[in-house]
């Protein structure tokens, strides 16, 4: 682990000094981008600020580490292409910074007969997206493999793997640091304002924080949970809300880690941009369950975690304050108190996940960890499911970038570098 005092800045000039390029977020896809950008033929002065004092601290530290095949998305879709140009990318970053990985597959299930059309379309999405070690189980074939699943049909994606993220992110603050940058931790951004200088040539932004103020020609938000906020801090009024779905994931407890060898999916509900409750042997030999995905109030609102009532009571005036908050709930309100149980009863969630495992049982489960996606939202109540991105002078906001957002970083980093240089 990179010591934490390199990833301080400690310039006290830093207020005077322009740089050329500001990163608001040190999570992957910030990290990625500040990377990417440092890897061109000319290599830009550049920081990178994150609210909080660690790295990895929400989105990129807490997932299930699945490296993305890219198989569910919209083919041609930003998700689709990112993910597929991502994956391949990370797999060779892996290597070539010795992080530990595994290319697992997954088996993604149907159940029953209901679900085969679903997986007819999945097969199909994957085709169109460049996957080629895709193939087909039967009900004998699936039993094969994975003797306690239930399923009459099943398809093997052998793109799939597994990674801790949080590994991923240290070693691109190494690179960073190495190649010059800066990456600035304890750095919650309050203000942003522009400062043109009497000349177009010389307009920078200045970017208040409460470690200080830093002066940069490009500023690149790519602040997760507070990208919303951000964009509003430097005078955009954008068409989405950040709205919190927390995700609570179990394990499987040591003596019924048998049960499950390979990454296991549900057949996902086309109409929402989650994957669904599944299976992820981990690296080191447990196996997780999750996530169940529910809105909460806070966009901090971990499981088991103390919460910062001021925030949680701003974030939840900010949710319901949000016309698409309403419309959303109207929607989906039934899958939204199935989930609401589910995170309230381990019995719940066991039995949502025996489906796939039917000998599993409320006993076989702990509690895990938990995390919070930042879903977008529009103002007729529709969850964004693509990546969004918003461009303006000398400005780029990254305003949804959920799942497969860390797979896809190294290829989000290179084109928002692209769009800088």
């Amino acid at each position: 682990m990179l010591p934490h005092f390199l990833y301080r800045f400690r310039d006290p000039g830093v207020s005077t000094q322009v740089l050329d390029v500001a990163v608001v977020g040190g999570g992957i896809v910030g990290l990625a981008t500040a990377d990417a950008l440092l890897a061109g033929e000319r290599k830009p002065s550049l920081v990178v600020l994150e609210a909080e004092d660690r790295l990895a601290a929400h989105q990129s530290g807490r997932n299930s580490g699945v490296i993305h095949s890219g198989l569910p998305y919209e083919p041609g879709s930003a998700k689709a292409r990112l993910a597929t140009a991502g994956r391949d990318a990370l797999y060779r970053f892996c290597a070539e910074e010795g992080i530990a990985h595994r290319r697992s597959g997954k088996l993604v299930v149907a159940v029953d007969g209901s679900e085969v059309a679903g997986l007819d379309e999945l097969e199909r999405r994957g085709r169109a997206n460049g996957l080629t070690a895709l193939r087909r189980l039967g009900a004998a074939e699936l039993r094969e493999v994975e003797p306690h699943a239930a399923g009459v049909a099943a398809l093997a994606v052998e793109e799939t793997g597994l990674v801790d993220y949080a590994d991923v992110v240290r070693a691109l603050a190494r690179r960073i640091h190495a190649a010059g940058g800066v990456v600035r931790t304890g750095s919650r951004v309050t203000a942003i304002r522009r400062d043109r200088g009497g000349r177009a040539s010389t307009a920078s932004w200045v970017i208040e924080t409460r470690a200080g103020a830093v002066r940069a020609r490009w500023i690149v938000n790519c602040a997760g949970l507070q990208s919303d906020r951000v964009a509003r801090l430097a005078g955009h009024r954008p068409e989405v809300r950040i709205v919190p779905f927390r995700g609570d994931y179990y394990a499987l407890v040591p003596e019924r880690r048998h049960l499950v060898a390979n990454p296991l999916y549900p057949v996902a509900d086309p109409a929402l941009p989650f994957l669904g409750v599944h299976f992820t042997p981990q690296l080191d030999g447990g196996v997780e369950i999750g996530p169940n995905a529910r809105p909460v109030a806070s966009r901090h609102g971990y499981r088991g975690e103390g919460i910062d009532a001021v925030r949680a009571l701003a974030d939840a005036a900010a949710t319901l304050a949000w016309p698409g908050s309403w419309r959303l709930w109207r929607r989906y309100w039934r899958f939204g108190i199935g989930e609401v149980a589910r995170s309230a009863s381990r019995t719940a969630f066991a039995r949502a996940a025996a489906r796939l495992v039917p000998a599993l049982v409320a006993a076989d489960l702990v509690a895990g960890g938990s995390g919070i996606r930042a879903q977008a939202l529009d103002r007729a109540g529709r969850l964004v499911d693509d990546f969004r991105f918003v461009f303006g002078e000398r400005e780029i906001h990254v305003l949804n970038a959920p799942s497969p957002a860390a797979t896809a970083s190294l290829a989000i980093g290179k084109e928002i570098a692209a769009k800088v240089e």
